[in-house]
């Protein structure tokens, strides 16, 4: 049996019939850059996420910088990141000229760790990003009332997390902006890049606006600084008839994290993750742990990831380099063993398939091959 890590194609097939006719929408009235379709979408995508406003960019990278440079990060500033997330979090400040203070995990959602975040505070922090990874939302409330008393911005990087709720309420518009990213293998991803900044701040959205379309209100009239982060007709479309699947693709997620729960659970080995309490997590990725019993178990998560490939199995790993130990980040000053739960999921993570088609014969599949790899 052959199983992908995602499937596109399967999904692709089901929605042909819909994807089709809205992007020969777009060529028809040639409205290839923002346009109806994107101006619809957004519209959806905000009540989808209980939020007044939605601003539709170019990638999900370009909202993390849009997010912050709104609200006037810049260079000389500090900003709070956890260093277990993928380097765009990082981007957002450092296209603001500002620094990224990298802070570790927490064990068990493998999301910022607010115990950890209060001393990573200067006089320079301007920001925390409180990234939702793999799907699962950060504990907001505590890191809300850490920013409250220093008086410095809380945001959302809500990337892998389209539909994730905290505490039943969706996140997007639990801080004062929210970034997501739409990039096809997202939960809710377009046909290329794409992304956007929630909010329920309406002088915010109308500044992450302006600078999206080069810092105008009205063309040609430019009253700030700002760049070409628009995003396209074709991924307002695509992102439109997909929207309307996100629940039901949502659920699909959730049945298969709930399928591997049940074959997985009685594997020494391994450390399967952990849905918090507070959590409606929608399992963008679904990350393992070969347990580090031993100083071979990097070595042994690699075996088993090659052992998987050879029966047909892909896997990835999210992230092999921690972002303090990138070689762009040297200097900052970061070592090894200074955020040991990010360093550890480095090692030892193992992200298995993961998408709303994948079928319980294929989890089982995984399973019994993953239990047959350990049993040598």
């Amino acid at each position: 049996m052959k199983v992908p890590f995602l499937d596109l194609k399967v999904q692709y097939q089901s929605i042909k019939h819909e994807i089709l006719p809205a992007l020969e929408s777009v060529c028809e009235n040639t409205s290839f850059v923002m346009g109806k379709h994107v101006f619809d979408f957004e519209k959806q995508f905000a009540e989808k996420h209980g939020v007044k406003h939605c601003v539709a960019v170019s990638s999900g990278t370009d909202g993390n910088h849009l997010a912050l440079w709104a609200e006037g990060i810049r260079r000389g500033d500090e900003v709070i990141i956890p260093a277990n997330t993928f380097i765009a979090t990082a981007w957002g400040a450092t296209l603001c000229g500002a620094t990224p203070v990298f802070v570790d995990c927490h064990p068990e959602s493998y999301n910022l760790d607010p115990a950890k975040v209060e001393a990573a505070i200067t006089s320079k922090t301007k920001a925390i990003v409180a990234v939702h990874l793999y799907g699962q939302p950060a504990d907001l409330d505590p890191l809300r009332k850490i920013a409250d008393k220093h008086n410095i911005l809380l945001v959302e990087d809500a990337a892998q997390a389209h539909n994730a709720e905290y505490k039943g309420k969706k996140i997007g518009g639990l801080a004062k902006s929210a970034s997501f990213s739409f990039y096809p293998g997202k939960n809710l991803g377009a046909y290329g890049e794409g992304g956007a900044v929630t909010t329920n701040d309406d002088t915010l959205a109308e500044k992450c606006r302006m600078i999206r379309d080069h810092g105008a209100s009205k063309k040609y009239y430019h009253q700030m600084y700002g760049h070409n982060y628009r995003m396209e007709g074709f991924q307002g479309s695509v992102l439109g008839v997909k929207l309307k699947y996100l629940d039901q693709w949502t659920e699909g997620r959730r049945r298969a994290a709930k399928k591997y729960y049940e074959e997985l659970r009685d594997i020494p080995e391994i450390i399967v993750p952990k849905e918090m309490d507070y959590a409606k997590h929608v399992y963008h990725l679904f990350v393992i742990q070969v347990k580090p019993q031993t100083t071979l178990s990097t070595e042994t998560r690699d075996q088993l990831q090659a052992f998987l490939g050879q029966n047909e199995i892909a896997s990835g790993l999210h992230y092999p380099v921690p972002l303090h130990q990138q070689e762009c980040f040297a200097g900052l000053g970061y070592k090894k063993g200074d955020f040991p739960v990010t360093e550890a999921l480095a090692e030892h993570g193992l992200s298995l398939p993961m998408f709303p088609e994948l079928s319980d014969e294929q989890i089982s599949f995984i399973a019994s091959k993953i239990k047959e790899f350990f049993k040598k």
